[in-house]
């Protein structure tokens, strides 16, 4: 075989192997860098932190919920169940007003009871829920997390002696895990569609964020920042 055949096998042997890379590489992109970025969007940022700034380390935890939990299908609501939950909900946000906390209990155990009727892991299971509402509901789980945490927390070290500081944090919590409550109360839609800050003026002022008036009244909050009592 002459020397010039071997360079151009060479060259073809190397020429496949690039693009055998590259077609790897694109095949993984959603599962990575960039792609991982516009899945989780925020939580991709929080990720980051939980690992010290080590952007590989929070791709693998990220990467692996993906492929845990990316094929999971949201199953519907009936109309009577949805409305269950929307009674639920409004019953809570009223119940801050007087019980903070435990307002925010029951968000959190409502959170956890709608997600698996949604098709998610069990609540009793908080972390593989969670990881799985983090893939299909990135944007807005962090408010899961939070009151979670607060849910769980009998005692909060930065409350000042009239607690207004701690009832703020809670109804912060409350406010932002609304938007998850929403997500999942509706229809299934794709991540795209789910992508949508949690505008809280218009909670505040007792309006959906798309600024229409609500006819049920159960989804805008009953109260603000100055009526709600400490916990």
């Amino acid at each position: 075989m002459s020397t010039g055949l071997i360079i151009a096998l060479i060259v073809i042997v190397a020429a496949v192997l690039v693009v055998a890379a590259v077609l790897t590489l694109r095949g993984r992109g959603p599962q990575h860098g960039r792609g991982l970025k516009r899945r989780f969007g925020p939580e991709y940022d929080r990720a980051v932190a939980r690992h010290d700034g080590d952007e590989k380390a929070a791709e693998r935890e990220l990467a692996e919920r993906v492929e845990r939990h990316g094929s999971l299908r949201e199953q519907p609501l009936e109309p009577a169940e949805r409305q269950r939950y929307e009674d639920r909900w409004a019953a809570a946000q009223e119940r801050f007003v007087d019980s903070p906390r435990e307002a925010v209990a029951e968000a959190d155990r409502l959170l956890a009871e709608l997600a698996k009727a949604r098709g998610f892991p069990d609540g009793g299971q908080y972390e593989e829920q969670f990881n799985a509402l983090s893939v299909h509901h990135a944007d807005h789980v962090h408010g899961y997390r939070r009151v979670h945490a607060v849910a769980g927390t009998r005692t909060n070290a930065r409350q000042d002696g009239d607690g207004r500081t701690n009832t703020e944090e809670m109804r912060s919590a409350m406010v932002e895990a609304r938007a998850l409550f929403e997500d999942l109360v509706g229809p299934a839609r794709s991540r795209e569609e789910s992508r949508t800050p949690t505008d809280e003026s218009h909670v505040r002022a007792g309006q959906p964020r798309d600024g229409r008036s609500d006819g049920r009244g159960h989804l805008p909050w009953a109260f603000n920042r100055r009526h709600a009592k400490g916990s």
